[in-house]
């Protein structure tokens, strides 16, 4: 990492202002020979401090009048030291400066480059690292908030403690095998039994917060479900606020499943409209069928839709039965400014909303229910696990130390048990990045944007 890297920060987009980034050893140097300061210099200003001054392209020309900012490590973002360049959001501006710096001795960032160095200087763990793309990502104040407690250490404060009472466990173990002769305390396995139980509640308490994470992070998975012609491509098209689905009178017109993503509130939903359910000598629209009942059993909601100007067919009673495969369920009855011949004593749900997809009607507590559904006690405040790879990994660790009790359990001798306490600790280390292997590492920065 001696090499000097630089990239532009805010995309390529026309604003107001936009970022250029450099950081490694000899940044300063290099920005000296592309910036000059309108008073002062650059070797006297202080870390954070604004400078103002003139950047010059590739050819010595001045090209715009811009503020430089520099932070010296180790108390940079990246632990290195960092120069950053505020010009004029022209994408042109922005292409002349990074390509001055290119020639002054810089290279161009890859993805992540930044928080990666930052990850390898020590100034932030694993667990930060992948906060920075999610607060990034974040689509749902939920979501910011969430990722913002992460990037702060929340998640690591909950893991290390884990990881620092197995390393107690394995250190202790190691000390009295090591050093025979030293007045060192007998190591017992079975005094740490309580130790393990512990880490094992801890675990279960973190991994049992996962569903809601996922949620947070992805949105609801909906899947809308019900006969042909019940109003389901319509109900779509209502919330979406636009015609997103073909709709006619024709029973069987949505054949594939249609996905749009739509925010309801707090909430995003990746809302699914599927096939009508019904029976069919249509092949394609048989599949249709087939994968809409799959997609209920996959959902995190199902949305059963109903036209409540007709009577309850076996058709419809098929739907419901594919709805109630989701671990949640809302009943819509749909078509209110018709003569309605369905009530909600008629369905076999909890909540069923009466909505109206010409008007609107039934939005807003349909919004209000899902918001009853999906939030719960939880504070999303880092401390809800989002990530599916940290998930399996403290997964991966909670297994290993079932397993080491269960030997414990067993009789088994104690470095027998130990191993699968070392394997927890593998998995543990995977997770805030101390035992992470290379191309793992690699892999997660590569979905960085550049410039961050």
């Amino acid at each position: 990492m001696s090499d000097i890297i630089a990239a532009v920060a805010t995309g390529w987009q026309v604003s107001a202002i936009g970022i250029i980034r450099m950081s490694g050893a000899g940044c300063i140097e290099t920005a000296k020979k592309v910036f000059k300061p309108t008073y002062g210099s650059i070797d006297s200003a202080k870390d954070r401090s604004l400078i103002i001054g003139h950047l010059a392209d590739k050819h010595g020309r001045l090209l715009d009048e811009v503020l430089l900012t520099v932070s010296h490590g180790p108390n940079s973002y990246t632990g290195e030291d960092t120069v950053e360049f505020q010009c004029h959001g022209s994408p042109a501006v922005l292409t002349a400066g990074l390509e001055s710096l290119f020639a002054a001795g810089a290279r161009q960032a890859g993805p992540g480059e930044f928080t990666k160095r930052a990850f390898l200087n020590g100034r932030m763990d694993l667990t930060q690292a992948e906060a920075v793309i999610d607060l990034i990502h974040a689509e749902t104040t939920d979501a910011a908030a969430n990722a913002a407690g992460q990037l702060g250490g929340v998640m690591l404060r909950k893991i290390a403690p884990i990881y620092d009472k197995l390393t107690d466990i394995m250190a202790h173990f190691h000390a009295v095998l090591d050093y025979p002769d030293e007045d060192i305390d007998p190591f017992e396995l079975t005094s740490f039994r309580t130790d393990l139980d512990a880490a094992q509640r801890d675990l279960d308490a973190l991994l049992s917060t996962y569903s809601r994470g996922r949620v947070i992070r992805h949105g609801i998975r909906a899947v809308i479900v019900g006969k042909p012609n019940a109003g389901k491509s319509s109900f779509l098209n209502a919330l979406a606020g636009f015609d997103r689905v073909i709709v006619t009178d024709i029973a069987g017109t949505t054949r594939d499943s249609v996905e749009e993503t739509i925010r309801l509130g707090r909430h995003t939903i990746r809302l699914l409209d599927t096939a009508g359910i019904r029976d069919t000598e249509d092949t394609i629209e048989q599949m249709g069928v087939e994968r809409a009942e799959a997609a209920a059993a996959q959902a995190d909601l199902a949305i059963y839709v109903c036209d409540g100007s007709t009577e309850i067919t076996q058709e419809d009673l098929r739907a419901q039965d594919a709805a109630m495969d989701a671990p949640n369920t809302v009943a819509i009855i749909n078509k209110q400014d018709l003569k309605q011949k369905v009530s909600p004593s008629d369905l076999p749900f909890e909540w069923i909303i009466p909505f109206c997809a010409k008007t609107g009607e039934g939005i807003e507590q349909l919004e209000q229910v899902i918001d009853q559904l999906f939030d719960d006690a939880l504070p999303c405040d880092g401390s809800i696990l989002t990530n599916a790879r940290q998930a399996d990994a403290l997964s991966r660790a909670r297994t290993s130390l079932s397993h080491a009790v269960s030997s414990m359990q067993l009789g088994m001798t104690p470095d027998a048990v130990l191993v699968d306490v070392e394997g927890a600790m593998e998995a543990l280390g995977e997770v805030t990045g101390q035992t992470m292997r290379e191309e793992i590492t690699d892999r997660i920065f590569e979905r960085f944007c550049v410039g961050k």
